[in-house]
């Protein structure tokens, strides 16, 4: 490490390889899902269909004195979670779709007579046809997005920066929906609509940070084999792209930092202040964020330094 300087690239193998301690279970438990729910996520009622009810009790129940009664009303499968709206006390019921009034009367009835009173705060129902049409619509907007973000790049900078930076753009995306595949495995963490909103979100201010990182990298490209001193030992060398790409991440990374942590104290206090019904989309957009500044910082210029020494050395061989 050189003088108030982090050598970012020198330590590149343990940067991939803290990316790879998280992406590694996180594809295990994509192939999970994949076994248990035929899909990479658990999906949730956005996408396979069913009702949302939020009831307020009367008397002091629990999750499972809910779930016992709709078992008994045939509503098996079904997930229950005590939350908080205005200060009291919810459930709020995920379950397949109540397609009739009749079921919904019986419903009520089984409640009233087992729990108690109750209030309905709110029903919702999505139909299973809709489902699939949200999913298509968010691979075809994911996939737009990718494509003019390469055109973009390519065009602003170069190929190899495009490159760089979509790989930099699927860790960040692999690494929420591994770790989301892993809550859905164990915890019942399921994803809806939402939560490809909260993916293009993070898509988008992840390649913000790192085109930022790059432009910079592209500002000092013109110091590339310049001969400087080095602060520390004193000794004359000239200046490698590595040497750019290390200085011009320092120079940005304290804005990297505050930028991204201003963003995480905002949703931390949402995850926890903000309600149920936007916890999974609050907790999407924390990963996402702490993943993006990450890849930023340490993936994607480690990764257009391998590039170019890739290609010095291809010449070198060629020569």
């Amino acid at each position: 490490m050189k003088k108030n300087i982090i050598d970012i690239v020198k330590y590149r193998n343990i940067w991939i390889g803290i990316s790879l301690l998280v992406l590694i279970p996180g594809l295990i438990g994509i192939f999970m899902c994949l076994v248990k729910f035929h899909a990479p996520l658990r999906p949730g009622i956005d996408f396979t269909g069913g009702s949302i009810l939020q009831y307020e009790f009367a008397n002091k129940v629990t999750p499972d004195s809910v779930l016992s009664v709709l078992d008994n009303c045939n509503f098996t499968g079904s997930q229950v979670q005590q939350a908080y709206v205005a200060n009291h006390e919810v459930m709020v019921i995920r379950t397949k779709s109540i397609d009739s009034e009749e079921q919904k009367r019986i419903l009520d009835d089984a409640f009233k007579a087992k729990l108690g009173a109750f209030q309905v705060i709110s029903e919702d129902k999505v139909s299973g046809v809709i489902g699939p049409e949200l999913l298509l619509n968010g691979l075809i907007a994911l996939g737009i997005t990718f494509a003019m973000m390469i055109a973009y790049i390519s065009w602003r900078f170069q190929v190899d920066y495009a490159v760089c930076a979509i790989i930099a753009l699927f860790h960040d995306v692999l690494a929420l929906c591994g770790i989301f595949a892993i809550l859905g495995v164990l915890a019942n963490v399921e994803v809806d609509s939402l939560f490809i909103s909260a993916a293009l979100t993070v898509i988008g201010f992840s390649v913000h940070d790192t085109i930022v990182v790059f432009d910079r990298i592209r500002e000092n490209a013109k110091l590339v084999g310049r001969k400087v001193t080095d602060a520390v030992t004193g000794k004359e060398f000239k200046k490698t792209f590595g040497d750019v790409a290390n200085d011009s991440v320092n120079q940005t990374l304290t804005r990297s930092i505050y930028t991204s942590l201003t963003v995480v104290i905002t949703l931390t206090v949402l995850y926890f202040l903000g309600g149920i019904t936007m916890r999974n989309f609050v907790l999407a957009m924390l990963i996402g964020i702490i993943s993006g500044t990450y890849s930023s910082i340490f993936n994607a210029s480690c990764l257009l330094v391998w590039w170019r020494e890739f290609k010095l050395k291809k010449k070198a061989v060629a020569a």
